[in-house]
């Protein structure tokens, strides 16, 4: 019971820390093999709604409309139970991937209120910063699948042809947004290339913007209250 308490404990003051968490458990669980297809999409559905549940807990304590982003979590939650329990059905999958996007989007966008509210650099805000990335990231990613749910062949990539694994445009996501340009996968669609533009554009702003909010957080927390005070 002491350690639920001090879990919850956690979760409260640092929900961002713990959506870091899951999604890089996630990451691990898609390495992994996976003999059993319904095993698998079991224990992914399960961190997945693992990772909503933490985004309603990061919603509820930013200063966004609460409900909006709570219509998103419910709805991704939903839909992809419904994938889960078997129905493959495309407009089903859009739905859910459109709900999902839609969720972590809407976090990362409290998250960054959030951040911007705040005057001084704490750890919630280093947690928030990373969790704003992954975020976005996972959010162009579901766009990027329901892109190639509409658009077929929105994406090629060398030795695979049809439909693109979830890790592969999870990897796409993250090598457009830091620009680091790693993926084999390329966007050969022009719905496919806008979105990447829109990515490649959020990754540059994300610098700009959350990073150079952080530095300055960090530049008037360590400065003398008496030269404060002389500015002002």
């Amino acid at each position: 019971m002491q350690t639920l308490h001090h879990f919850w404990k956690g979760l409260r003051l640092l929900p961002s820390a713990w959506l870091l968490l899951v999604q890089f458990f996630i990451l691990i669980l898609s390495a992994m093999p996976n003999d059993s297809y319904f095993s698998f999409r079991a224990m992914s559905w399960a961190l997945g709604s693992l990772a909503l549940l933490i985004i309603a807990k990061v919603i509820r304590q930013t200063p966004t409309f609460t409900a909006l982003g709570l219509l998103f979590v419910s709805g991704a939650f939903i839909f992809s139970f419904l994938i889960l329990l078997g129905y493959q059905d495309k407009s089903i999958q859009i739905i859910a991937h459109t709900f999902e996007s839609f969720a972590y989007f809407y976090a990362a966008y409290g998250l960054i209120r959030y951040m911007f509210a705040d005057r001084y650099l704490t750890k919630d805000e280093l947690f928030a910063a990373g969790a704003v990335f992954t975020l976005i990231a996972w959010g162009f990613a579901f766009l990027y699948n329901i892109c190639q749910l509409i658009v077929p062949d929105s994406f090629i990539k060398a030795d695979h042809e049809g439909l693109k694994s979830w890790l592969d445009l999870l990897f796409l996501s993250f090598s457009l947004q830091s620009a680091t340009g790693l993926s084999d996968l390329l966007p050969v669609g022009a719905a496919a290339r806008v979105l990447a533009m829109l990515q490649m554009f959020g990754g540059v702003m994300y610098l700009a913007v959350i990073v150079s909010r952080l530095i300055a957080l960090q530049y008037i927390r360590h400065t003398p209250k008496d030269s404060a005070t002389k500015d002002q």
